[in-house]
């Protein structure tokens, strides 16, 4: 049950459960459904049937199934469900580092490694808190619509950048990029909200991506290939600059 407390050692109970659907797709798994059964009254089982497959897809893509997050203040988790596609060292973008007049803390302005997580129209599209702490920065950037899994969508497509501070002022940002289908940007949080760590945040409509900026002196404990689940995976631990390798098989 949500809220339930699971350790390691043996502790709570699980299996499998059918995934809710989030509300923000309910209204399009309702419109989908509508096409279907007017497709079916009209067109009979040739129409009816691909429709009714669309209509499962629909649903499907706004699938938000619950998640096990560890309680470790050392833990930076993914922000994202996904594929791994680029780890690079790169400054934060100028949103997330320049005064916006508020005094609000922000990403101090110097190179800092960056994850980036593609998200398929397979792939869970709800995202996650990294950290938990106080949303200090919420920024919406209208843009193009190029392929999320290009370096420059970072820079050039629709994107909405979070920066999250903890209580001790460490500071995670990470950003929310349309793709090729996506064309809408959904928050759940507003500047000066208060997340625990792994909490939804906000949802990506159809393929997208998220990156994230890891503090200087962290490196990622995740590999170029690597699937990944939000609010679950282990991105980074604090302070920790691993050398891992991995074997694709």
């Amino acid at each position: 049950m949500p809220g339930e407390i699971l350790d390691n050692r043996g502790r709570g109970t699980a299996g499998f459960t059918w995934p809710a659907i989030h509300p923000e797709g309910r209204k399009f798994g309702a419109i989908a459904g509508a096409i279907c059964i007017a497709g079916a009254l009209l067109g009979g089982s040739l129409l009816g049937w691909p429709l009714a497959v669309l209509t499962l897809g629909v649903l499907a893509f706004f699938r938000d199934p619950e998640r096990v997050t560890p309680r470790d203040d050392s833990v930076i988790v993914a922000p994202a469900d996904g594929l791994v596609t680029l780890i690079c060292t790169v400054a934060p973008p100028r949103e997330m580092t320049a005064d916006d007049g508020s005094g609000q803390p922000a990403l101090a302005d110097g190179p800092v490694t960056r994850v980036s997580i593609f998200m398929s129209v397979f792939d869970v599209h709800v995202n996650r808190a990294p950290i938990g702490g106080t949303i200090r920065r919420v920024v919406y950037i209208p843009g193009k619509f190029l392929n999320a899994d290009l370096d420059k969508a970072s820079e050039e497509n629709e994107r909405q950048h979070f920066v999250v501070e903890r209580g001790d002022g460490v500071r995670i940002g990470f950003t929310q990029i349309a793709g090729l289908v996506a064309r809408r940007i959904v928050p759940f949080v507003k500047a000066g909200d208060i997340v625990a760590c792994g909490q939804r945040v906000g949802l990506i409509r159809f393929g997208s991506r998220v990156d994230v900026y890891l503090p200087a002196g962290t490196e990622p404990r995740v590999l170029i290939g690597q699937r990944i689940v939000a609010g679950e995976t282990v991105l980074a631990v604090l302070g920790q600059t691993p050398m891992i390798e991995g074997v694709r098989q």
